[in-house]
């Protein structure tokens, strides 16, 4: 088993990076004046956005390697483990930011941090931005470092932290605009999730695993939980758990109207433990409990 490092404090990565630590929670850096980390596997403690510019080496997260392109983001969170493989004699540009949980503590950033599901995103789920859109990025970069570089005070960490906030709010749209343009890989998503849905209740699955989550067909599509989840929401305004009950419920009406089978029976055969469960969500998708329907039908 390979060996991880942990990175669990912001001096620690900017010794590993050489960089100077201006505050012990929080660090900012152009990457071209730090030195690259060693090709292994590293896990995170605290939140880091990376802003690339060129080609700078291979990241491996999950199943998935990712390439850097001109104009990448990448956002990881704490407990995070990536796999890095630093390409030789290049020139890195783009800009880091990390910051300690500590840091934003009692912010508005804190009680809305976790909103911004990217920080789960797998590394191949990046976000990739213009040339206006980086312009925005690097000047609140910008805006942060110069933070950094002043004495300490009472304004600075929220200065800070609105800042960051503010690029996330941005990161968020970028993200937005970043599903519309991909609308027809998009698509192709949807296709396979409809394809998988009937898949898994035409199986024995059901039987066996019970009903399935979100998690189980972002796996089978290669997508983060987040990452599948928020294209989903955003393609067809519903999230992807409607999505799978609402399949759930249109195969249940089909068999309701088999009467040789008992409504516990069609219950267990959906993935249900307790035929009230599935008693319950059905009344809650049709209005009826499914003997009513059975009996209006």
């Amino acid at each position: 088993m390979d060996n991880i490092l942990n990175l669990e404090s912001i001096s620690q990565y900017n010794t590993l990076k050489e960089v100077k630590t201006r505050h012990p929670l929080i660090t900012s850096f152009d990457s071209s004046t730090a030195k690259p980390l060693d090709s292994g596997k590293y896990r995170f403690d605290f939140y880091a956005i990376f802003l690339k510019g060129v080609n700078c080496g291979e990241l491996k997260y999950g199943r998935n390697n990712y390439d850097y392109d001109e104009g990448t983001m990448v956002f990881m969170g704490p407990g995070q483990v990536v796999g890095i493989k630093s390409a030789k004699d290049y020139n890195p540009r783009g800009f880091a930011l990390l910051f300690d949980p500590e840091f934003i503590k009692g912010t508005n950033l804190a009680l809305k941090i976790n909103q911004f599901n990217f920080f789960s995103y797998e590394l191949n789920e990046a976000l990739h931005i213009s040339e206006k859109e980086q312009l925005i990025v690097q000047d609140l970069y910008a805006k942060i470092d110069y933070e950094l570089d002043q004495n300490i005070d009472k304004h600075s960490k929220t200065i800070i932290a609105n800042n960051i906030e503010l690029l996330l709010n941005y990161c968020e749209r970028f993200y937005e605009r970043q599903f519309i343009t991909r609308e027809n890989l998009n698509k192709g998503t949807l296709v396979n999730f409809e394809k998988l849905l009937n898949d898994y209740f035409r199986s024995e699955s059901p039987q066996k695993h019970g009903l399935p989550s979100v998690s189980y067909f972002a796996a089978q599509l290669n997508l983060s939980p987040n990452y599948f989840g928020d294209l989903i929401k955003k393609e067809t305004g519903k999230s992807a758990m409607d999505h799978i009950h609402l399949k759930m419920i249109d195969i249940a009406k089909a068999r309701i109207f088999d009467a040789e089978k008992s409504i516990s029976q069609i219950a267990y055969e959906l993935g249900f433990k307790y035929p009230q469960h599935f008693n319950r969500m059905f009344k809650k998708n049709t209005g009826y409990t499914p003997n009513q329907y059975r009996a209006m039908n």
